[in-house]
């Protein structure tokens, strides 16, 4: 009898042993993941190999990769950010290799590059759109944060403003896609930076805020907007900018002139975009409520970094729909490949009469424009003229 009752109190501290080792595992991946999501990146990762650059023929062989087969044009770097080329259509693949245009070096020895990376955000200044333009500082809670601002193309009153803000560890260049349509239409664009993006100011506690204190910088481009004259904005925000820009409306004291808002593959609610990274990483879905306890809880801030907790709930605007009364354009592909579509769709579904939702397929995580330039530049174009 003495034996099976050893036997079996050893079990059960075998069992409790493995469950506690089980909540530390989930509790140290928990802080991994929701440090990295927090934590502005030092280096990007160089995720594509250069098989082989011919500058006389105007050619760059790249790895196959889900990017690097992406129809249309695109930003390469390479040696930590410091090179910079464009390339073009692909003129040849195999199984392993993609051979494409190159379109141009803006700077940095291509020929000596090994690897490098592909983005969507095409210009580097608004110099590389042929247009006027002028540097001005937004005055920020934290200090002066740089912008680039656009006049329209007809001269206009000055009444109408675009406001564009971009996403989760890139610069303002990533929006400049989106401002000759905005120009043509009679817009003023104001192309901001904001905390802890590598031009504006950063915090103390150097985190994302997810949108949850970012909007105060984009409600002093408001501010900037108004006291030039604007009576009319329109919010224009990619990725985490999507969060940041609907922040903004709900919660900026010049909400009142925002007359519609346009969402490039958007954070609509960060608890789908972290159910989908945690999936994607085959953790246990677990993890995720962990992360979020982790940002809405004061002592989470010892794990995270972060100097106060967030309202994570207040970032999820398919449940908050019904607070939203401006005119919504979503443009969002299905195989995004970081942030789901899901949360668009399920806006699109919850406000028909305000979201006007395109979805895309294939074009993956703020590429639209780069995969199909007309049907992007035309969506906005046609949401625009309803706009009026």
């Amino acid at each position: 009898m003495r034996t099976r009752t050893k036997v079996a109190v050893g079990g059960v501290v075998g069992a409790l042993a493995l469950v506690g080792a089980a909540a530390v595992a989930t509790a140290a991946v928990s802080v991994i993941v929701a440090r990295k999501v927090l934590t502005p990146p030092s280096r990007r990762e160089e995720d594509v190999a250069i098989r082989s650059v011919d500058l006389d023929a105007g050619l760059i062989v790249l790895e196959s990769t889900a990017d690097s087969r992406l129809p249309g044009e695109y930003s390469f770097w390479f040696t930590r950010e410091s090179g910079h080329a464009r390339v073009g259509e692909i003129v040849a693949t195999t199984a392993d290799s993609v051979t494409r245009r190159l379109l141009g070096v803006d700077s940095g020895d291509l020929l000596a590059a090994r690897r490098g990376r592909l983005t969507g955000w095409f210009y580097l200044t608004p110099a590389d759109l042929g247009v006027a333009f002028e540097g001005v500082d937004i005055a920020t809670p934290l200090g002066d944060a740089p912008a680039w601002l656009v006049p329209p193309a007809s001269g206009g009153t000055g009444e109408r403003w675009a406001i564009h803000v971009h996403g989760r560890a890139v610069r303002r260049p990533e929006t400049l896609r989106a401002v000759p349509i905005f120009r043509e239409a009679g817009y003023t664009s104001l192309v901001v930076s904001y905390r802890n993006d590598g031009e504006a100011p950063r915090t103390d506690d150097f985190r994302y805020a997810l949108g949850d204190r970012e909007w105060v910088d984009v409600d002093a481009a408001m501010r900037f907007a108004a006291s030039r004259g604007a009576t009319e904005i329109v919010l224009v925000g990619w990725s985490m900018g999507g969060a940041t820009v609907l922040q903004a409306l709900t919660r900026s004291t010049f909400g009142d002139r925002v007359t519609g808002v346009v969402l490039e593959s958007p954070v609509v609610d960060w608890i789908a975009a972290l159910d989908f990274q945690v999936r994607l990483r085959r953790l246990p879905l677990f993890v995720r409520s962990f992360v979020v306890l982790l940002f809405k809880h004061p002592w989470g801030r010892f794990a995270t970094g972060l100097a106060e907790p967030l309202d994570i709930d207040r970032l999820d605007f398919v449940t908050r729909a019904r607070e939203l009364d401006r005119p919504i354009l979503v443009l969002h592909s299905d195989d995004d490949g970081f942030v789901p579509s899901t949360a668009s769709r399920a806006l699109a579904v919850a406000r028909p009469d305000i979201v006007t939702y395109e979805a895309f397929e294939t074009a993956r995580h703020t590429k639209l424009w780069n995969f199909d330039r007309e049907r992007w530049e035309g969506a906005i174009r046609a949401w625009l003229a309803r706009l009026g």
